[in-house]
């Protein structure tokens, strides 16, 4: 008998009834109210039926970017801005409840999209002066037109609904409700125009678009009644061109949403139902949070209590975004302890809290991954020691190669020609010049051998010409036939490189000529993508292990300090092959 899944429901799915009915209760109003202009007898019937469809195609839209980000207010408020075209339609039904309705409602999509742009991307009005705007603008786009529904502003009105016919009182309403919604659009304005410019640029080309357009609509919807005349458009030329250009409204944001990193997820729930699956089935931290909150940006940071700061996830110290930056993060605590922050795109998720939410739903999965963070924290910290150490002894071996060079052969020299000069002194006794013959022989010997012992500290031609030189002088002196593969033009490469460089390829030739039995080494040297590489191969007898001997396990010590990589393949009677590589930089 199986184990039962315990996994719970992504809210996208327990959404999709509630979405379900919502699709079918808008299909039926707009139904009803088409066949309700059909009844009225409304020409063109063609433009009516239209607006219902546009009015359908915004619900759509909402129902579409709802699911896909249940926790975003957007598609609630592409399903709302629907709604209200089909209630400002409804005024040409015919019907007297549904004409005051209609009367009522004919501002309210303007107020909605204004709304919908000051809330965008998050779906959340992020600060106070967004909110008020938005409540300004439901205010003027309904308040308004209570006192002109009174004052019978429309001959069309039932009735009941008109207290007494005062045109005079239309006309100050609506100078009113012009002067106030003139307002409230110029600071709504000023308001997107300094979001968009505190925004990054990957930011700054979504919301330029969808808040460009936007705002063009809603302008086009307040100026394009006086602008008719001009453009030669009649009531039903003017009527089509506002509907085409509100058409285009939801997909606008649909692809604000897209572009705007809103892929498909199931918010919070989905978190758990991420940790309900096997370790092999399921994407890394950082990929799940960043689907669940739908922002691709965010990055996950532990905390590490003994170096007091936050790192990423390969150990690198990381400071969290600054205020202003557009990037805001939260901390996530597991046991009253801090383990790590959440940092995100403050565009995105105007209400940390729901950052928050997902974070106290992983703590313990990101204080899994923190403890696997120190000990890679940990290594690097060994690696860059040990990098430090390395690099403290080449400078050491330049400097007594350099004093040898420059200090004791010089002296050596000196002695030397001292000693020459006194034995060929005359008044230098004979036994005393034989002595100074011998040590001048013995100085000179010294003298020789001297260049050959600097080689061997730091040899002078890596110093004055660079690795590829230095290589090729290094398998000229090998008692060995020798390949070389070398690059025609040398290159530069930082000093710890080149040293690391140097000292693989000659342990590798020494290891050869000990214990290959060899009769010919190949050695090939290579830069590309910032990868230095080397190949030092023979002919031997094989055999050879990275650990079986000091030789390659100073040649593995040296290439880990700098992060390459060693591979060994020596299967007996078929020759070694070493290969080496060495990040170098660009």
């Amino acid at each position: 008998m199986g184990t039962p899944d315990r996994t719970p429901p992504s809210p996208a799915r327990t959404l999709d009834p509630a979405l379900g009915l919502v699709a079918l209760l808008v299909i039926g109003m707009a139904g009803t109210e088409i066949s309700l202009f059909a009844a009225a007898g409304v020409t063109p019937l063609w433009v009516f039926v239209s607006c219902a469809a546009v009015a359908v195609g915004y619900v759509a839209a909402g129902i579409l970017a709802w699911r896909r980000r249940p926790g975003n207010l957007t598609g609630a408020l592409l399903c709302l801005c629907g709604v209200t075209l089909l209630a400002a339609a409804a005024g040409n039904t015919g019907v007297p409840a549904l004409v005051a309705v209609g009367y009522l409602a004919a501002d309210l999509p303007i107020a909605v999209l204004l709304h919908l742009l000051l809330a965008f991307p998050s779906g959340r009005l992020p600060d106070r002066a967004s909110r008020v705007l938005a409540t300004a603008a439901y205010v003027v786009a309904v308040g308004a037109q209570i006192p002109q529904l009174l004052a019978g502003g429309d001959p069309t009105l039932p009735a009941p609904v008109v207290a007494a016919v005062r045109p005079d009182l239309v006309a100050a309403a609506n100078g009113v409700q012009s002067a106030a919604g003139m307002v409230v659009l110029v600071t709504s304005a000023v308001v997107l125009v300094s979001r968009l410019r505190a925004a990054d640029r990957a930011q700054r080309r979504t919301l330029a678009a969808v808040c460009g357009y936007g705002t063009f609509t809603i302008l086009f919807l307040v100026a394009s009644a006086n602008l008719a005349p001009a453009l030669g458009l009649g009531p039903i030329g003017l009527f089509a061109a506002q509907l085409a250009v509100v058409a285009g409204v939801p997909f606008a944001f649909l692809a604000g949403v897209m572009r705007g990193g809103f892929a498909r997820t199931g918010e919070i729930g989905e978190l758990g139902a991420w940790l309900g699956t096997g370790d092999g089935g399921r994407p890394h931290l950082r990929e799940a949070l960043g689907s669940t909150l739908g922002d691709p940006s965010l990055e996950l940071l532990f905390w590490l209590p003994e170096l007091q700061t936050h790192v990423d996830a390969a150990g690198t110290p990381v400071a969290l975004p600054r205020p202003g930056s557009g990037r805001a993060a939260v901390e996530v605590v597991l046991g009253g302890e801090t383990v790590g922050a959440i940092a995100y795109d403050a565009t995105l998720h105007a209400d940390p809290e729901i950052v928050r939410a997902a974070g106290r739903v992983v703590a313990l999965a990101i204080e899994r991954e923190r403890l696997t963070v120190q000990l890679l924290a940990g290594r690097e910290a060994l690696r860059e020691s040990r990098a430090r150490i390395v690099t403290s002894a080449d400078r050491e071996r330049r400097r007594i190669a350099r004093d040898l060079h420059d200090g004791l052969q010089a002296r050596l020299v000196v002695l030397a020609l001292q000693a020459g000069r006194i034995a060929t002194d005359r008044a230098t006794p004979a036994g005393v010049r034989s002595d100074l013959a011998t040590l001048g022989e013995d100085l000179e010997g010294a003298i020789a051998e001297l260049p050959g012992l600097v080689h061997g500290i730091m040899p002078a031609l890596l110093l004055e010409r660079g690795l590829v030189a230095a290589i090729e002088d290094l398998t000229l002196r090998a008692p060995l036939r020798t390949h070389l593969d070398l690059p025609e033009v040398g290159f530069t490469l930082p000093r710890p490189v080149e040293h690391t460089g140097y000292f693989v390829v000659a342990e590798a030739l020494t290891n050869v000529v000990k214990h290959a039995c060899a009769t010919v080494v190949r050695v090939r040297v290579a830069r590309r993508d910032g990868i230095l590489h080397l190949e030092v191969g023979d002919d031997g007898v094989g055999g050879a292990r990275p650990g079986g001997g000091s030789g390659l396990r100073g040649i593995a010590d040296r290439v880990d300090v700098l992060g390459g990589r060693l591979a060994v393949d020596s299967r007996p009677g078929e020759g070694t092959r070493l290969v080496v590589e060495l990040p170098c930089g660009s």
